[in-house]
């Protein structure tokens, strides 16, 4: 059996807030805000992963209203997912990526990226692939105000 999952986020930039998209901290001036750490791309993910194999989404496992998870390792919520992913018997075949950001630039720390989640995910890198998008200068993406992530996952059994 294989099945498909689709993972959609979206967080507001803020002041004095750390930018961190796919478990790596880039350098800017805004960070995401969020109940986490905000990442995007990890939180996306996880709803791919959740969808593909039925098994909930980000908000049921990790609801915002829970203090427990304020400011929480997101790389540490994947990986708490992909385990119980696991564990009913899926396999991750390969995750696909779209990542919309105007700044910084994304692509110089991609492969960064790329080795990050794999490893956090027990897969190959070539099982991963991120690709970049701006807002062309439209709002929110595009005037640095938000960032996007999509993602889609495949898993089999």
């Amino acid at each position: 059996m294989i099945r498909v999952g689709l993972g959609y986020d979206l967080h507001r930039l803020v002041e004095n807030r750390r930018l961190i998209i796919g478990g790596i901290e880039f350098a800017f001036e805004k960070g995401e805000d969020g109940h986490s750490d905000g990442d995007v791309l990890i939180h996306a993910i996880i709803d791919a992963l959740l969808g593909a194999s039925a098994l909930g989404d980000v908000g049921s496992f990790f609801p915002d209203t829970d203090p427990k998870w304020k400011d929480s390792d997101s790389a540490m919520l994947l990986k708490e997912v992909v385990n119980k992913v696991y564990a009913a018997g899926w396999k991750i075949e390969n995750i696909d990526c779209v990542v919309k950001l105007e700044k910084p630039k994304f692509n110089p720390s991609r492969i960064r990226v790329i080795e990050n989640l794999a490893k956090i995910l027990g897969v190959q890198t070539d099982q991963i692939f991120v690709k970049a998008k701006t807002g062309e200068k439209l709002p929110p993406v595009g005037t640095s105000e938000a960032v996007e992530a999509y993602v889609t996952c495949l898993l089999s059994k």
